[in-house]
């Protein structure tokens, strides 16, 4: 049976965008605001210590997602993703 997903990479990067969607989108009573930037915070983080090549790499992934997504929240959120979690430089 064929995966449902084209990579490794593909899969794990539709996972975090998954986790990072619901982490954003909770209440107050659902995830303690606190501990929500903690995640988001974290994996910013992460992302930051990719080589130019990953950023790049997942960089193209968010595009193709947010291409193919047809819930227009969550395709603002990718869309919206590479700026909130410092992937792209501001112009100077």
């Amino acid at each position: 049976m064929p995966g449902a997903y084209p990579s490794l990479t593909r899969a794990l990067a539709e996972a975090l965008v998954d986790v990072l969607w619901f982490v954003e989108g909770c209440e107050d009573e659902q995830m303690d605001p606190d501990d929500a930037v903690k995640v988001l915070e974290g994996v910013a983080h992460v992302v930051s210590k990719l080589s130019r090549e990953q950023q790049d790499e997942f960089l193209g992934l968010l595009a193709t997602m947010a291409r193919e997504e047809s819930d227009p929240s969550r395709r603002a959120f990718l869309e919206e993703f590479p700026d909130g979690f410092g992937l792209v430089e501001d112009a100077v």
